[in-house]
């Protein structure tokens, strides 16, 4: 959520950003699909980039994209279109 409230603000803090993505790599299988929609969309949203979260989070979403809603999946697919 601390993401999503700064890319939503518009505020893209390079090294929060960036220890955020090494935390959430390391956490990545205690997210549900919204937290997974929702940490992908800030860093695209805020125009960070994050090779390894993503990798993370698309692994995750393929392995549970059957428990994902329309409203994360299609946030989730336009994070990666981004």
């Amino acid at each position: 959520n601390t993401v999503w409230a700064f890319a939503t603000a518009g505020v893209a803090a390079e090294a929060l950003f960036g220890a955020m993505a090494s935390a959430a790599v390391n956490r990545i299988g205690d997210f549900n699909p919204q937290n997974l929609a929702n940490t992908v969309w800030a860093f695209a949203t805020a125009g960070v980039a994050a090779e390894a979260l993503f990798g993370a989070i698309a692994g995750a979403a393929v392995n549970r994209i059957g428990d994902f809603n329309p409203q994360a999946m299609a946030n989730t697919a336009w994070a990666f279109a981004t």
